[in-house]
């Protein structure tokens, strides 16, 4: 039996309209590298959904049991392409104030859960 784990993070755009246009384009339907979209369903991601409000951006992603944080870090930073992509998104995209020395995507907490 599969089973699917969920995590949430968050990032800000930078607050220039021009720029988060952009942003949205590359991230339209079918305008996300194949590479990129091949890296995330490589490391165990089963769905990815970015949603934006003003400049900050919730992500929520769920994952399969083959998921490993730490292991998708090191398929990213050997991978030239995902290299290339973070490289061209850091100029839409800025650390929120809270974020930790390179963190770009800051986990998120779950506070409440209708299910709980």
């Amino acid at each position: 039996m599969n089973s699917i784990r969920r995590f949430c993070f968050s990032c800000d755009l930078k607050d220039d309209s021009q720029l988060m246009a952009e942003y949205k384009e590359y991230h339209a339907k079918g305008n996300a590298w194949p590479e990129i979209t091949k890296s995330i369903t490589d490391a165990g991601i089963v769905d990815l959904q970015i949603y934006l409000t003003g400049n900050r951006m919730f992500m929520i992603m769920d994952v399969d049991e083959t998921f490993d944080p730490a292991r998708k870090a090191e398929m990213d930073a050997n991978n030239s392409k995902v290299q290339d992509w973070e490289d061209l998104m850091w100029k839409y995209q800025q650390a929120l104030p809270w974020a930790k020395e390179g963190e770009k995507w800051v986990p998120m907490e779950k506070v409440f859960h209708l299910g709980w």
